[in-house]
């Protein structure tokens, strides 16, 4: 087997959390008297963490204004941050074939920790070796630490790892981490634009996956 390992980003990749993390962001701005977004204004700003994406939803704010606003939706967040979110389709069932087939499986996130574990806990239990997402002292993605950390801890060489993701922050981190990449399309990025962010593997659907890990054997 080529890999060992299959290292998945979480939103956008594994789980579809658009409405959620919109009507977080909607809430905070209520809260703060301010007019909603659409989802499709979050929608691009989405795998690089809570942080970017308002500097970019909020652009005319001060720093000090968007870290009131970054601590009162964290903290809401960390209550609801599994609301109305589910695995895409066919994602669980091909979770569970890979594992079948011998890989050992990961989900890397930005998000904050304490926010991905309920998701390790939850629906990708059985499946997953390992999950983690923000902690202090580790760069997020781009960088190459979080997989780095991830590989080491699941006892797996990095070069035996392919690093599956939705977005150019997944393109970057896996070039970063010189492992491969695959970009799925059914997440918050489509393939024209993956493609000119430098992404050379697609799946289109979870049947894809399956395909393109299945076909790299040694």
């Amino acid at each position: 087997m080529r890999y060992e390992a299959v290292l998945f980003d979480l939103d956008g990749t594994v789980v579809d959390t658009l409405q959620n993390i919109t009507e977080m962001i909607n809430h905070t701005m209520h809260h703060f008297g301010r007019e909603p977004f659409e989802p499709a204004a979050v929608k691009p700003h989405l795998g690089w963490g809570v942080d970017y994406l308002m500097r970019h939803l909020l652009p005319e704010l001060s720093d000090t204004e968007r870290e009131e606003i970054l601590r009162y939706y964290r903290a809401y967040y960390a209550d609801h941050s599994t609301d109305n979110v589910c695995p895409y389709d066919g994602v669980l069932p091909m979770m569970e074939r890979l594992k079948r087939d011998g890989f050992r499986l990961a989900i890397i996130s930005n998000k904050p920790n304490s926010a991905v574990q309920p998701f390790a806990e939850g629906a990708f239990r059985d499946v997953i070796s390992f999950a983690l997402g923000e902690v202090a002292g580790l760069p997020r993605k781009p960088a190459p630490d979080m997989l780095e950390y991830a590989a080491e801890k699941m006892r797996v060489s990095l070069d035996r790892c392919v690093y599956v993701g939705d977005s150019e922050v997944d393109v970057q981190t896996a070039a970063n981490a010189g492992v491969d990449c695959i970009s799925v399309t059914w997440g918050f990025r489509n393939r024209e634009y993956l493609t000119k962010i430098g992404a050379t593997r697609f799946a289109d659907t979870p049947e894809d996956l399956i395909a393109l890990l299945e076909k790299d054997t040694i």
